[in-house]
């Protein structure tokens, strides 16, 4: 089954958005986040720690199991739709399995 990997950058509420939107997706096998492996040059002691232009957005990483390519166009569309009218970004990328 197709593997699609979703980077989105925006609040933690835009990804409980977008998860929320791909579980009600029919043919939709499985929806997870994936927790951050790297970190992202955030030190504490770093002299640019805390300052506004470093504060920004969060990256989630979303894996959605999809049963086929119709399903995978339609979770696509559906999630590029609702990423621009939540002013956030958003990436794909996918893995056949084989």
């Amino acid at each position: 089954m197709p593997m699609l990997r979703i980077r989105l950058t925006g609040s933690d509420d835009t990804a409980r958005a977008v998860i929320n939107l791909l579980s009600s997706v029919e043919g939709i096998e499985h929806v997870e986040e994936i927790d951050d492996l790297m970190s992202h040059m955030d030190d504490a002691d770093s002299s640019s720690a805390g300052l506004s232009d470093v504060a920004g957005p969060k990256m989630h990483e979303i894996e959605v199991e999809v049963g086929n390519a119709a399903t995978e166009r339609k979770v696509r569309e559906a999630i590029e739709a609702l990423a621009f009218d939540l002013d956030a970004v958003v990436e794909f990328e996918t893995e056949e399995e084989g």
